[in-house]
């Protein structure tokens, strides 16, 4: 080091980075000079309880059942639309044939 506390060029060029991702744990070395990426280890995952896996599978379940309601809705009021666009389209069609 020189007398400001960085470190000198060449202790630079030796230093890696080590980089800890806080969502997956991956953990990744990078070399400063060439910014690439040098190695790289599968983070450790949390190995869960059976409890903890149930409470996950039921909380899947009732999203996917919200879901699949709300899309049911929006279905049942796109057909709603449609009939009542076609509806008018055919008291259109008669008024202009009355006349």
């Amino acid at each position: 080091m020189n007398s400001s506390g960085y470190p000198m060029k060449a202790e630079k060029e030796k230093t890696v980075f080590r980089i800890q991702c806080p969502g997956c744990q991956k953990v990744l070395w990078i070399d400063p000079v060439t910014q690439q990426v040098i190695r790289s280890e599968k983070g450790k995952r949390k190995k869960g309880t059976l409890d903890d896996l149930l409470v996950q599978e039921k909380k899947k379940r009732e999203g996917f059942e919200r879901k699949f309601k709300a899309t049911s809705e929006m279905q049942k009021e796109r057909k709603k639309k449609a009939r009542e666009i076609f509806e008018k389209a055919l008291m259109n069609i008669d008024k202009e044939d009355t006349e």
